[in-house]
């Protein structure tokens, strides 16, 4: 951002988009500018510098979703961008920002539905707006990668045991011959339903107070 970070009416603009207070985009900032070696952009490789997200089973796919500019960039061009600048760092953050304890329950419900798309989006690796069985494998292999007890068929029947509740949940009894084609991002909120999502998506490996695992 440069000195225009430093303007506050830049800061407030930011903070009017992304929910974030000027103390947390001052904080983020300065992580930026560490990440990104004082450069006005990051690219993937400047990731490799944060040691809590080497160990993430899933690294490949968080660090995907800060270049991801359809779904999480919130730009209309499909595919990948080579680097992004603050703004776009700051957007990818917000979905990981902390409950504010003055939420009322619709400002609560828009949050937790934000998370969960901005997960959802992680599972759906096509961008087809459905997470098929073969998707979900892979996300439930690489969470299960770290377990050297587990064989492939045993992740493999893992996965297909918890697509199969997932129909139950969200189609109930399904006949002989009906095939579930995947999960919708509507299953996903039935799914998620009760479930402390606010508190499951931190972010440790930027040092700020929450911090996330995604699952």
């Amino acid at each position: 951002m440069g000195s225009a970070h430093s303007a506050p009416a830049e800061v407030r603009r930011l903070a009017e988009r992304t929910g974030f207070s000027s103390e947390q985009i001052e904080h983020l900032h300065r992580r930026f500018k560490q990440l990104s070696r004082d450069q006005l952009t990051i690219r993937k490789e400047n990731f490799d510098s944060i040691p809590d997200l080497e160990f993430n089973p899933i690294r490949g796919k968080i660090v995907h979703a800060f270049f991801d500019k359809r779904r999480n960039l919130r730009q209309a061009s499909d595919g990948l961008a080579d680097e992004i600048n603050f703004e776009d760092f700051l957007t990818i953050m917000s979905y990981f920002r902390p409950i504010e304890m003055n939420m009322d329950e619709e400002q609560l419900d828009r949050f937790r539905k934000e998370k969960l798309k901005f997960l959802f989006h992680m599972y759906d690796s096509d961008h087809d707006g459905k997470i098929t069985l073969q998707e979900y494998r892979n996300v439930v292999e690489e969470l299960l990668s770290g377990n050297p007890h587990l064989e492939k068929e045993s992740v493999r029947s893992i996965a297909d045991g918890a697509m199969m509740e997932a129909a139950s949940i969200c189609v109930g009894q399904m006949g002989p011959d009906q095939v579930y084609e995947g999960i919708t991002f509507e299953d996903f909120l039935k799914m998620w339903q009760g479930i402390d999502i606010e508190t499951k998506m931190h972010v440790r490996f930027l040092n700020m107070e929450t911090i996330a695992h995604c699952y």
